[in-house]
């Protein structure tokens, strides 16, 4: 019997609840290591991204939303100074991060505070998708009476 490590689905699904889905839709491409990141649960339908982004400022990150996808972009300004490094430790390239968003979860905010990129989501599922109960009522005669009754105001209206 094989077993299947499913780690990898945690770095970059967010909110998914159809496990089916993501393993159908999961690239086969190992995911990216550059920048590191962590994906937290905040609450129950709360969610956020921190990334850290040293040597990057704000004008060179990118967040973009499309459809059920976050995209984080990273593009280093050459300064143009020559320099020579004896250690270089500090990884300053362009990156491009992905994120699978599951349905109804929405970016709210971004904030970048020393080197730290925080990404808020939060899952907003509309009302009319929201589970709800369902009376029951004594009998079959509550509706017909009830139906009864809004027929007769009709009429007498």
């Amino acid at each position: 019997m094989r077993t299947f490590d499913l780690a990898p689905l945690y770095r970059s699904a967010i909110g998914f609840d159809r496990l089916a889905q993501l393993l159908n839709e999961q690239r086969a491409d190992a995911p990216p290591s550059y920048p590191p990141y962590n994906i937290e649960l905040v609450s129950e339908d709360k969610y956020r991204i921190v990334m850290a982004l040293a040597g990057f400022s704000r004008a060179e990150i990118d967040i973009i939303t499309e459809r059920d996808s976050l995209h984080v972009t990273g593009r280093k300004q050459k300064d143009g100074v020559e320099r020579t490094f004896l250690h270089r430790g500090i990884a300053a390239r362009d990156f491009e991060q992905r994120f699978q968003l599951a349905n109804h979860v929405k970016v709210t905010g971004a904030t970048f505070e020393n080197g730290m990129l925080t990404i808020e989501l939060v899952r907003e599922v509309p009302e009319a998708l929201k589970p709800r109960k369902i009376e029951i009522g004594t009998g079959g005669g509550d509706v017909v009476d009830h139906q009864l009754a809004s027929l007769e105001q009709r009429q007498a209206a």
